[in-house]
C-alpha cells in the first residue's frame, strides 16, 4: 500500500514522496529488482539477500514469501504466501505449488522472516524447506535457496541444507 499524501505543506516536498519506512523500502526493493530484472539475475545470494532484506525485514510478524523465476533465474514476480505471528507462520505446499504454476515459474527462491532479529534457521524450517523442495520437485520446479530475514539474512544453501 502506498501513500500519495505529502510528508508536509511546505511546496519543497513532492506530493509522491513515501511517507514512512516501509514504504521507503518497499520502493527500494521495487527498483532493485527492476535492475536485476534489466542487469542480470537472482543467482547471486548477496543480491537475493539485499532484495529479501528491503522486502520483508520491516514486518513485525512472520511471512512467507516466494521470488518465482524463469528459467534464466529472473524474476517473474515476488508474492508474499503466508502471514503468521510473531514466531510461527504455516506454510502449505499446496498453495506453494499452485503459485509456482500460475506463474509459470522454472525456479523459486522460499524466504521468510525472523522479526525476532535472529536469522538462525529453525528445526522447523529446515522440514518445510525438504517437503517444499519434494513436492515443487514433482512439477520440475527447482528450489534455488531458502533465506531466512533477520538482523542479517542466513541462505540455508550457502549452509548445505538445501
Amino acid at each position: 500500500m502506498r501513500s500519495s499524501k505529502p510528508l508536509s505543506n511546505n511546496a519543497s516536498y513532492p506530493s509522491h514522496q513515501a511517507s514512512n519506512l516501509t514504504e521507503l523500502l518497499e520502493q527500494a526493493a521495487d527498483a532493485l529488482a527492476q535492475k536485476y530484472k534489466r542487469e542480470g539475475t537472482f543467482t547471486n545470494a548477496s543480491n537475493v539477500k539485499e532484495y529479501l532484506k528491503l522486502k520483508l525485514g520491516s514486518y513485525d510478524r512472520e511471512v512467507f514469501a516466494l521470488m518465482l523465476l524463469d528459467s534464466q533465474h529472473q524474476l517473474i514476480r515476488f508474492e508474499e504466501l503466508f502471514f503468521g505471528t510473531i514466531d510461527a507462520a504455516a506454510v502449505y505446499p499446496r498453495e506453494v505449488v499452485k503459485a509456482s504454476l500460475n506463474a509459470n515459474a522454472a525456479a523459486v527462491i522460499l524466504a521468510h522472516n525472523h522479526p525476532s532479529g535472529s536469522a538462525e534457521p529453525s528445526q522447523a524450517d529446515i522440514n518445510i524447506t525438504d517437503t517444499l523442495v519434494r513436492a515443487l520437485k514433482l512439477i520440475d520446479v527447482r528450489v534455488l535457496d531458502h533465506i531466512v530475514v533477520g538482523e542479517q539474512c542466513v541462505s540455508l544453501a550457502e549452509r548445505g541444507l538445501l
